[in-house]
């Protein structure tokens, strides 16, 4: 599992160099990070973990841009990817897990559950910017493969 200690021992397989993106209070913020497990299981790097020692959950986000018109089975196929991660939370941290997947498409659609996932998660949240970006993100590629064929 994530593994936060600062000694240095290089035998010690469970440690490793993950750091906290953000850590504030009981809060830890973790992005792209892999999460160790006992078991192998290949789903174990979500985009985004907030780990909160207070309200004792742990929130798994996947965020996936998608260029298929089936965001919702998209949403279903990321929340089974991690389901087995998220129960070897709950089993090593003692922390309730959910798993939020943000899907958008690249002609910026969404889910019907996107707005209600968001409000989960704490802080203040628009649907707009991830759709910009996802639109921006589409667009950037296109001009590249089109400039790669001139």
């Amino acid at each position: 599992m994530y593994n936060n200690n600062n000694n240095n021992n290089n035998n010690n397989n469970n440690n490793n160099n993950n750091k906290p993106v953000c850590e504030e209070g009981t809060v830890t913020l973790l992005g792209n990070q892999a999460v160790h497990r006992e078991r192998d299981v290949t789903a174990n790097r979500p985009d985004i973990i907030i780990k909160n020692k207070k309200d004792i959950t742990c929130t798994l986000i996947d965020v996936a841009i998608t260029a298929e018109r089936n965001g919702v089975q998209k949403e279903a196929e990321n929340k089974l990817k991690y389901k087995g991660l998220c129960v070897e939370i709950q089993r090593t941290w003692n922390l309730k897990c959910t798993i939020i997947s943000v899907i958008i498409g690249a002609t910026r659609i969404v889910t019907r559950s996107l707005k209600n996932n968001l409000e989960t998660v704490p802080g203040k949240h628009s649907i707009d910017s991830p759709q910009k970006t996802a639109i921006l993100g589409t667009s950037h590629i296109i001009r590249e493969v089109l400039q790669s064929e001139a």
